[in-house]
């Protein structure tokens, strides 16, 4: 009795020593919050401050009378815009765009992604991901104006190719309508699958190999080696991308419509970032496009929340 005594209290002392020691140190932690402190600052001022703008959305904002001194007209705003048909137009534009993007780019990446992680040749992979990811840091700027050069009417490469060879006349790429979203997809996955295949490559290379060798010992293919160990392998990243797509489905980005459009395109182009742009930047409407704005983030937090919880009740893994 005395001895299993003294071992109980002998446990006890090291558990206590070990919490003790990785407890706060002043000469290990102190640095490291130092260097945290810079981020946290830049988060801080650009992130939160600027929240005390949503006031705008209450308010006739005037920038001479300033947010103090300009008359408080409460929901007046979000009562405009929601009874606006335009807006309404711009916002199923806003979802059905998005839409197309989860459809056809969301699977794309993970598709790349396994194909490059068949290939045995360790330089030639680098090179194919490098050459994949590298339209990611091209600027929509630069990206639209390669677009809008090949899709020329008059010198564009495609145009020329179909005139030349195919005896077909010159098509008019963006001012069709039926074209016009296929082009956004299109030239949206060939902009960003390179990078998001990063995150799933990243994924793969945690995979344990171990479970391959086990798989071809009991004759498993390629086929059921990817349904049972490699999707398996990416499900949580996977949903962590998926989760944060769906929740921008009424958000999307302005650089890539803005730069791509034009006003034969407004009926099917026009989205709630460029509807917001007319508003608050040609218009000076500020009330009304930052009601627009914090709209759009509570939709947004809405479907972030529901899509985690979606994927807790189906694939039993969330963010939260």
């Amino acid at each position: 009795m005395v001895k299993n005594a003294d071992e109980l209290a002998l446990t006890v002392k090291k558990q206590q020593s070990l919490k003790r020691s990785h407890g706060f140190s002043k000469s290990r932690d102190i640095p490291l919050y130092l260097l945290l402190l810079p981020g946290v600052l830049l988060l801080f001022v650009f992130n939160y401050i600027p929240l005390f703008g949503v006031v705008i959305a209450f308010e006739n904002y005037v920038p001479f009378k300033g947010i103090m001194g300009s008359d408080w007209v409460g929901f007046k705003n979000f009562e405009y815009f929601l009874l606006d048909r335009k807006f309404w137009s711009v916002l199923q534009n806003t979802v059905e765009i998005n839409l197309l993007h989860l459809i056809f780019g969301f699977p794309i990446p993970i598709m790349f992604a396994l194909l490059l992680n068949e290939i045995w040749s360790t330089k030639f992979k680098k090179i194919v991901q490098t050459v994949s990811y590298l339209p990611h840091f091209i600027s929509w700027v630069v990206a639209a104006g390669i677009f809008l050069s090949v899709l020329s009417p008059s010198t564009g490469l495609v145009n020329v190719f179909l005139q030349n060879v195919l005896g077909i006349e010159p098509i008019h790429f963006l001012t069709i309508e039926k074209l016009f979203r296929p082009i956004l997809v299109v030239t949206g996955v060939w902009k960003g699958f390179g990078m998001s295949a990063v995150y799933y490559l990243a994924a793969l290379s945690s995979i344990d190999v171990q479970l391959y060798e086990a798989a071809k010992i009991d004759g498993a293919g390629k086929i059921r080696q990817t349904w049972h160990i490699t999707l398996p392998g990416i499900k949580n990243i996977t949903i962590v991308l998926l989760v944060l797509q769906v929740g921008s489905m009424v958000s999307i980005g302005f650089e890539q419509i803005f730069l791509m459009y034009n006003p034969l395109l407004y009926e099917i182009g026009d989205v709630i970032s460029t509807y917001t742009y007319r508003l608050g930047i040609e218009q000076a409407r500020f009330s009304l496009t930052s009601a627009i704005g914090l709209t759009q983030s509570i939709v947004n937090f809405i479907l972030v929340y529901s899509t985690n919880r979606l994927s807790k009740a189906v694939a039993g893994w969330s963010l939260w």
